[in-house]
C-alpha cells in the first residue's frame, strides 16, 4: 500500500513539474527570445504600407487583380491564397486534367417543388496549364498561336461577341482527344507562371517571370522600364546561404515599392 502511494505521488509531482516546465517556462522563454531578438519574424513578418495599415506577410501571397500589379503565381489553396486552406492541387504532370483543365456542369433548381435539378451551363472546375498559358501570354503580350490538327486556328473561333475568351469552350477543345487543341507561345513561359506552388501560399515569383510582368505593370504605370526593373532587384531576395533554393521577387512587397514610388502623380526616380 505504502509503495502505490509513493508512486501515485511521484507520479503526480512529475505530471506538475513537467507541465510547469513545459507549458509555462518553455513557451515563455521562447516567446521572450523570439520577441527580443526577432520580433519582425515572431510576430508574422507582417507588412505596412506608407499609411502604416498591415496589408500582410512577407510569407503569405495574395492575388492582385490590376493590370498595373505583378501578378503572384496560381494558387490551389482555397479560392486561391486561403492561409487558412493551405494545398496543392494533388495533380502530376502527367494528369490530363492537370494540363488541359476540366469543366463541370452547373444545377439550375427545378421549376417545380420537389421536381429533379435541370442541367445548366457549364463552368470551368481547373483551368489547367495551357488555359493558364494564353491567359500569361495575353495579360503580357506574348505572341502565341493555337494549333489544333497540325497548323493554327483562328483565335476568334474560341471568343464570345465581345473579344474575350470562352474559357470553357476552350478547356473542351484542349480535351478532344480526336482533335486536340493546344497552344505555342512564340516564347518560353516561366514554369512558376503557370503551376502552383505545394502550399498555395508562395509569395515569390521567379526574377524571370517578374521581367516578363514588367513591360505591362510600367506601361500601365506610366514609368520606364528601369524605374521598374530596379525595384524588382531590390525586392529579390537570394537563395538561402547562396546555394539553397533559387532567387525569389516578393510580389507583395515590389507593388507595394511600386504603389509608394508616385508622388504628386510623378514617379519618383531616387
Amino acid at each position: 500500500m505504502k509503495t502505490i502511494v509513493k508512486e501515485t505521488v511521484t507520479a503526480i509531482i512529475a505530471t506538475l513539474l513537467f507541465a510547469i516546465v513545459l507549458c509555462g517556462i518553455y513557451p515563455v522563454v521562447v516567446w521572450a527570445v523570439g520577441q527580443l531578438a526577432f520580433p519582425h519574424q515572431a510576430n508574422g513578418s507582417l507588412i505596412e504600407s506608407a499609411d502604416r495599415k498591415i496589408v500582410g506577410s512577407e510569407w503569405i501571397g495574395q492575388n492582385f487583380a490590376s493590370a498595373k500589379s505583378f501578378q503572384p503565381r496560381p494558387s490551389s489553396a482555397g479560392l486561391g491564397y486561403d492561409a487558412a486552406n493551405s494545398s496543392g492541387s494533388n495533380l502530376g504532370p502527367t494528369s490530363k486534367k492537370f494540363i488541359n483543365g476540366a469543366t463541370k456542369p452547373t444545377a439550375l433548381p427545378a421549376k417545380e417543388a420537389g421536381g429533379t435539378p435541370l442541367p445548366g451551363l457549364d463552368v470551368v472546375d481547373f483551368d489547367g496549364i495551357k488555359l493558364r498559358i494564353l491567359n500569361y501570354c495575353e495579360s503580357n503580350g506574348i505572341s502565341y498561336e493555337l494549333i489544333q490538327d497540325g497548323k493554327p486556328v483562328d483565335q476568334k473561333t474560341f471568343k464570345t461577341e465581345k473579344g474575350a475568351y470562352d474559357q470553357v469552350k476552350l478547356i473542351t477543345a484542349f480535351n478532344d482527344d480526336a482533335r486536340p487543341l493546344t497552344i505555342r507561345p512564340k516564347s518560353l513561359i516561366p514554369g512558376d507562371a503557370v503551376t502552383a506552388s505545394a502550399s498555395g501560399l508562395d509569395p515569390h515569383i521567379s526574377p524571370k517571370n517578374a521581367l516578363i510582368q514588367a513591360i505591362r505593370v510600367a506601361k500601365e504605370r506610366n514609368v520606364s522600364i528601369e524605374v521598374v526593373s530596379a525595384e524588382i532587384l531590390k525586392a529579390t531576395a537570394p537563395s538561402q546561404f547562396g546555394i539553397l533554393g533559387d532567387p525569389g521577387v516578393n510580389v507583395l512587397k515590389l507593388n507595394i515599392a511600386l504603389d509608394n514610388l508616385t508622388v504628386q502623380g510623378r514617379p519618383d526616380l531616387r
